[in-house]
């Protein structure tokens, strides 16, 4: 009896230090969890489970890891939040497998993404023909973001293209839209914007930029 009673109360109070675990690493949908998250997540409910089945095993010796594990995603998700190299370095970043209506089958390979699964993610999103799409970008998460050639304005070209993120310069996302880094300047100069350092994004979308300054630091 006292096994049964042991054996609940570790449940319950390890179901409560998850949750609080999860909460303090931030609130993400299921579909968009990175590697990082993924992993960090499978070895916390690996050893919650591992305690429970062990009632002979000390819960700090469980506790311990949890919270290593902790300080060690919310360490990552701060460089993250201020590197974008050490981002994608991290938990990679977006890869374009259908741009302008043409398949880049070097990204799908270097991504290990076959055209199985290329036209499974298109039928779940109602979408039979490839012939249909524009643009498909396989996202960190392992989505697929499709925009289809029948909502792309034929007078004007698509998007959202980042060409900004975190004050850094997206080179590729520019040669998408046939720019050049001096077009981009010229274009930010007319805005009042001189240095990209103090912008923290900037997209281009349907022949148009959206801008947005970083915040500037609380005293």
């Amino acid at each position: 009896m006292h096994d049964y009673i042991e054996l609940s109360l570790r449940t319950l109070f390890l179901y409560i230090v998850i949750l609080i675990i999860f909460r303090m690493m931030g609130k993400r949908e299921v579909g968009e969890l990175s590697v990082l998250d993924l992993v960090v997540f499978i070895m916390i409910g690996e050893m919650a489970v591992v305690s429970i089945d062990r009632l002979d095993q000390p819960i700090m010796s469980t506790l311990l890891p949890m919270m290593i594990l902790l300080i060690t995603q919310i360490t990552f998700a701060y460089f993250s939040l201020k590197s974008l190299k050490f981002r994608n370095l991290v938990e990679g970043s977006p890869t374009v497998i259908i741009s302008k209506g043409k398949i880049n089958e070097n990204a799908m390979r270097s991504q290990r993404y076959n055209f199985d699964d290329l036209l499974a993610q298109l039928r779940s999103q109602n979408i039979i023909n490839i012939g249909d799409v524009e643009y498909a970008i396989l996202e960190t998460s392992g989505e697929l973001s499709v925009i289809e050639k029948s909502k792309v304005k034929k007078s004007a070209k698509t998007g959202p293209f980042p060409l900004i993120l975190d004050g850094e310069l997206q080179e590729d996302n520019l040669t998408y839209i046939n720019q050049t880094p001096e077009w981009l300047m010229q274009e930010l100069d007319k805005k009042g914007y001189t240095n990209i350092k103090h912008i923290s994004f900037c997209s281009y979308t349907d022949g148009q930029l959206f801008i947005d300054e970083k915040n500037s630091p609380e005293h």
